[in-house]
């Protein structure tokens, strides 16, 4: 393992409402979106997750559902992985990832974010990812080399899709 241990945490946008004539990257939150982000927000903090990082997409419900969530961190808007393959998402993240930061949030789409998980750590296990849902994975990598160098360390160690018991 190379450095210190790293906290990855990959999170899909909130359920996003469909308005008409507004196009995709435009799409804002839906009601049960800014309410399951608000919760991933308030499980992300039980969980002890201290995010020092975001990269999030440029798309509306993406910013949206960052903001719902309350995490408070330098935050890079980039849409690198608005169309988003696991490649794009890597690419992101070496790129824009500080190396210190021991806990870095993605906030992205579907499919990128659970195939990212899939690349990293090919033994996860991910029956679905939907809107909310969030991955944490540990990586032993430092950023600039996450998906370049075998990591042995990289596993994910949790998979939420927030929900109230409602």
């Amino acid at each position: 393992m190379t450095g210190a241990p790293r906290t990855l945490v990959l999170m899909r946008h909130g359920k996003s409402g469909y308005p008409a004539g507004v196009w995709d990257h435009d799409r804002p939150l839906a009601d049960r979106g800014r309410r399951e982000a608000a919760l991933a927000g308030e499980w992300m903090a039980a969980d002890g997750l201290e995010i020092d990082a975001v990269i999030c997409s440029t798309a509306e419900r993406t910013r949206q559902t960052l903001e719902r969530t309350g995490i408070d961190a330098p935050v890079v808007y980039t849409e690198d992985i608005y169309e988003n393959t696991p490649d794009n998402v890597l690419e992101a993240i070496r790129t824009y990832a500080p190396e210190d930061a021991g806990t870095l949030l993605v906030v992205g789409h579907f499919p990128g974010l659970p195939g990212t998980a899939l690349t990293l750590d090919d033994a996860a296990e991910i029956d679905r990812f939907p809107t909310s849902a969030y991955a944490v994975l540990t990586i032993g990598v430092p950023w600039s080399r996450l998906g370049l160098d075998v990591d042995p360390a990289a596993r994910m160690t949790a998979l939420r899709v927030p929900r109230n018991a409602d």
